[in-house]
């Protein structure tokens, strides 16, 4: 935990200065036991299945299977990714899900030679397995009509939603699947990611009824993902006991009607990674504008895209050289180094600038991004040529490097000048000196 509402020095127990030194900023880290204890906290569901898209680094990956979990894939990479983390391609239950609303090419060609379970949200997916591995058994991901998120970017459900087989054609796609010789053996819903307690709660009945309708040779029905993590200080812990317990019953009600075991599933991706991710980045500048204060870090949307796209809050804390120095709070705006006048950590939706309270800093003291895990380095980019930054994974102490920070030869090394077009001699020396 942060020493105070505004500083933090550790991340893990190890001294956030000494992992900025030894791996430089821009710089992500992960607690390996806050993972551990968020994946703990679900233990009650029969399968935990990670949503890998939220953090999808092969030693996560690991961590989780080591841990139990299973692992959702939505992109033949997130596929490859898993098989390199060590997962099985096939099992009961399956350990790697393929869940999408479209097969590209490489995605279905993987699902059929390594026999990955396919969670269909088209019926053109249904059509173009079926005719690839017919006898296959599939899950359904079904768009209930409704959808909620933290915004209206991750709402996943409703009619306005690409995802999923849209409830009303259920019936259609059970009937395709059948005509394509697949048998649909589990349900799956997913309404949007960082939805409140109330949305999520709806799904219940909602999963229920397409449960009974889909008939007696449903296995398992899962929950999705979603669960809310607490972002601000005050925001309440979804209580994991209480929407278990909703989930449990409608799967009673299912057994006692189908006459045998269903199997229980939630998706989580965010709640497992998000409160252990952090993104260290240093102080370069501090300006005055009119009124405002900007503090100015190495770390911009390029490494973390949240606040910029959904206007997403992040705890910011400070991480000083020297922490015995005393430090006046004062409201700042932290803002990255990109020539975008968007490129601020601090601001809303809409893009409205705001500002924090955070102590008085100088050039070489580091800001904490916290609750980074999850959709933070995976959405990360290239912008302005900036390499994307290291990964380092505390455990128990122990700092475990997991990615290493990209070359600036590697920005560009994929690309080609034709042959007509001559490169002047000084990029060739640049570059050869760079190899």
């Amino acid at each position: 935990m942060a020493e105070s509402n505004l500083t933090r020095t550790t991340i893990g127990g190890v001294p956030v200065v000494e992992l900025a030194r030894e791996f430089g900023t821009p710089l992500y880290v992960y607690d390996a036991g806050v993972i551990r204890q968020r994946f703990s906290e679900l233990a009650p569901f029969d399968v935990v299945r990670y949503a890998q898209k939220a953090c999808s680094n092969v030693a996560i990956l690991a961590l989780i299977r080591q841990l139990g979990g299973l692992v959702d894939a939505v992109s033949a990479g997130e596929i490859h990714r898993a098989l390199a983390a060590g997962y099985p391609p096939a099992g009961d239950p399956p350990p790697i899900m393929y869940t999408a609303d479209i097969f590209d090419r490489d995605a279905l060609d993987l699902v059929v030679e390594h026999h990955i379970h396919v969670n269909c949200g088209s019926r053109d997916m249904i059509e173009q397995l079926g005719e690839r591995a017919p006898g296959r058994e599939i899950t359904l991901r079904v768009n209930p009509g409704f959808g909620h998120g933290h915004s209206r970017k991750t709402n996943t459900g409703g009619e306005l939603s690409k995802h999923g087989i849209w409830h009303e054609e259920l019936h259609e796609a059970l009937f395709e699947a059948e005509h394509h010789g697949l048998s649909v053996v589990g349900l799956h819903m997913h309404i949007g990611s960082g939805s409140d307690f109330e949305h999520l709660a709806q799904v219940c009945q909602a999963m229920e009824k397409a449960a009974l309708e889909a008939g007696r040779n449903i296995r398992w029905i899962s929950a999705g993902g979603g669960l809310p993590i607490p972002y601000r200080e005050g925001d309440a812990r979804i209580d994991l006991q209480r929407y278990f317990d909703l989930w449990d019953a409608t799967r009673k009600r299912l057994e006692d009607r189908f006459g045998h075991r269903v199997r229980l599933e939630v998706e989580p991706g965010r709640y497992i990674v998000a409160e252990a991710g952090f993104l260290i980045t240093e102080i370069r500048a501090v300006k005055k504008q009119a009124q405002n204060i900007f503090y100015l870090v190495d770390a911009g949307f390029n490494n973390l895209v949240r606040p910029v796209m959904y206007g997403a809050y992040h705890p910011l804390r400070l991480a000083p050289q020297d922490p015995k120095l005393p430090r006046l709070a004062q409201e700042v705006i932290v803002g990255g180094p990109l020539c975008e006048s968007g490129d601020i950590f601090t601001q809303e939706e809409g893009g409205i600038v705001a500002k924090r309270l955070l102590p008085q800093a100088a050039v070489g003291d580091y800001i904490v991004i916290e609750c980074a895990g999850a959709y933070g380095f995976v959405m990360g980019s290239n912008y302005n040529s900036k390499p994307y930054p290291p990964e380092v994974l505390v455990d128990n102490g122990e700092v475990k490097l997991i990615r290493r920070r990209q070359t600036y030869e590697d920005l560009f090394k994929d690309e080609i000048i034709p042959s007509e077009i001559s490169a002047p001699q000084h990029s060739r020396q640049i570059a050869g000196g760079m190899s």
